[in-house]
């Protein structure tokens, strides 16, 4: 009889502090370009296409995989190097699974780069629920995936195919959404996107060339997504990403969507 009571005593303990954690806040933290670490509200960490060492903007106090911690998973939008990044190495230190193009890690899987069980396929559409509460989609982006690696057969820089590029629609425990967008031009159905999952925050590329530029990122946001938030990024790495966060706040005129002022380093919670 005292068993059970302290077993009925237990599981309340631990239904209330589950309950308090889950209403506690996320966290982002920027670190250039398109690389971001989410904190989600039980802790779990997610690293998204992350470009740390070879970063052109990151604080040098950021740039160094040791002081990341513990990561629990890993988002790769597509190939190009300042996206797919450390992912491996990161992948390899913590034992946790890279999600990205199907064809992205089927070739580094294929090329004995990554152990199958760490490079799991996934395709637009598809989804999971990794932890509790969580659930990622992967969604359509408008660009171009390959990846310039060391053939293990010639020793020799290689281009190799990296299935196709994609966003990530991430929710969290509480209800919270995230679009990130990855590497993207405008494309019309981000209106489907933003209406199907009614993203709450944007993480949206602004920097031109290879991406979409401050106008066509203004228009995407205010007319086709609405998000409630929206964090620009992917720009001033290089000399063609001369899209700047001025021109697009100045593009998307007078709205209620909050724009995240951010440089590399900035963190927020959710």
């Amino acid at each position: 009889m005292v068993f059970r009571l302290l077993s009925v005593i237990l599981a309340a303990v631990v239904a209330s502090a589950g309950a308090a954690q889950a209403q506690g806040k996320a966290e982002l933290l920027w670190y250039s370009q398109a690389a971001f670490k989410l904190t989600t509200q039980s802790g779990k960490v997610i690293m998204i296409d992350p470009w740390i060492m070879g970063a052109t903007r990151i604080p040098p106090e950021l740039k160094d995989l040791d002081k990341i911690g513990k990561v629990d998973l890993i988002l790769v939008t597509h190939g190009h190097g300042d996206h797919l990044g450390d992912a491996m190495e990161i992948s390899k230190r913590n034992n946790a699974p890279i999600w990205a193009p199907a064809g992205l890690n089927q070739t580094l899987a294929t090329l004995g780069l990554m152990p199958a069980n760490l490079v799991p396929r996934m395709s637009k559409g598809g989804a999971i629920e990794p932890f509790p509460g969580v659930k990622i989609t992967m969604v359509h982006a408008d660009h171009s995936s390959e990846m310039i690696l060391k053939d293990p057969a010639t020793g020799k820089d290689t281009s190799f195919a990296a299935g196709e590029p994609c966003g990530f629609i991430i929710e969290l425990e509480n209800g919270f959404r995230i679009y990130h967008m990855g590497d993207t031009g405008l494309f019309g159905d981000m209106k489907l996107i933003g209406e199907y999952y009614k993203p709450d925050l944007v993480l949206i590329p602004i920097g031109g060339h290879y991406v979409m530029d401050p106008k066509a990122a203004a228009y995407a946001t205010k007319e086709l997504i609405k998000p409630k938030m929206a964090w620009p990024m992917h720009y001033a790495s290089n000399p063609f990403l001369r899209g700047t966060p001025a021109e697009y706040k100045a593009a998307l005129g007078q709205s209620s969507i909050e724009v995240i002022d951010a440089v590399p380093g900035t963190k927020k919670q959710f």
